[in-house]
């Protein structure tokens, strides 16, 4: 009997050992797998828990002690002239309690010129954790220090006007300078400082659709006021499940522009085209955006290319890395 009954607590304790190890492996598996993912940002899921959700929108907040790095390519076809190229790189931290804060610097060639245009200081608030409040609004702020000269205008002028524009824009110049003295040794005008305002919305539908919607307002100061405002608006679904590693959709942006003495005629610009987000590491993705004009203020054609990658809490076992970018 007391044998049988050592050999009963045997194979109970082997049982017991074989349904522990095999509990133990299960959860390092789970481990393994929520380790690709980027942490959540106050609730939010995965694919939304950055501060970039595609080239042209900004979705919600970094998670606390998350830092971004980007660097972007914007290259402009307009209808009229040479192209424009805009390269950004820009570093991003996540702090607590929902705020975050981002620095920018934006360079330009145009036309053979190349140039330090522009350096951005930003802050982001989402007003309240993840699905607390529909779309989960989160609020932006933006102060740009001109650092460059206006190498083009925003309204590019038709090619039998072009004369008649570059002598009045020549005219204009010649009363800046002495009205004003904002023109450079180079004889274009000093980029004026802007600030800019922006509405971040955010949601997911059935954990397959990702969706991001910005409303924005930038208002320069000084030289000939350029004010903007308008909308920009992306969705994405994965293509490849796991870890999303690829996701595709589409995005559009409408953008409403005037200056001083075109208040009462607006340019109007409005893109769309698909985007492409994939992750060929843990914590980098690459974003493509080829995106097509569809109004005559609109460039012929916008191409945004964005390498990015993700540090901090979730960085080292793997984190889904935003796109960032000004997409002006």
């Amino acid at each position: 009997m007391i044998g049988a009954a050592v050999l009963l607590v045997l194979v109970s304790g082997a049982l017991v050992s074989t349904k522990l190890s095999r509990a133990q492996s299960a959860a390092a598996e789970q481990i393994v797998v929520t380790g690709e993912e980027v942490p959540s940002a106050y609730g939010a899921p995965p694919g939304i828990s950055r501060s970039r959700f595609s080239p042209l929108t900004n979705a919600y907040v970094l998670p606390p002690g998350a830092v971004y790095g980007g660097l972007l390519y914007e290259g402009d076809a307009f209808r009229h002239g040479p192209p424009d190229h805009l390269f950004i790189e820009e570093v991003e931290i996540g702090l607590p309690h929902r705020f975050g804060l981002a620095f920018e610097i934006s360079q330009e060639r145009f036309n053979g010129d190349f140039q330090n245009k522009s350096f951005s200081v930003e802050a982001r608030y989402a007003l309240a954790d993840w699905n607390k409040i529909p779309l989960n609004p989160t609020l932006f702020a933006e102060y740009k220090f001109g650092t460059g000269r206006i190498l083009h205008e925003e309204r590019p002028p038709e090619q039998d006007m072009a004369e008649e524009e570059a002598s009045r824009q020549a005219h204009l110049n010649l009363e800046d300078m002495s009205n004003e003295g904002d023109l450079s040794a180079e004889g274009k005008p000093k980029m004026p400082d802007a600030y800019e305002f922006r509405l971040l919305l955010a949601e997911d539908f059935g954990e397959r659709i990702e969706w991001a919607m910005n409303w924005f307002f930038e208002q320069e100061i000084g030289f000939d006021r350029g004010r903007e405002w308008g909308f920009a608006q992306s969705a994405v679904i994965p293509i490849l499940l796991e870890h999303e590693r690829l996701k595709a959709g589409v995005e559009m942006q409408y953008r409403n522009f005037t200056d001083k003495d075109t208040r009462g005629d607006p340019l109007h610009s409005f893109v769309v085209g698909p985007t492409i987000a994939w992750k060929p590491t843990h914590n980098t993705r690459v974003d493509v955006s080829p995106l097509f004009g569809c109004t005559d203020d609109a460039p012929r054609a916008q191409v945004f290319v964005v390498f990015s990658m993700l540090f901090g809490p979730g960085g080292e076992t793997g984190a889904e890395a935003p796109a960032s970018t000004r997409n002006r």
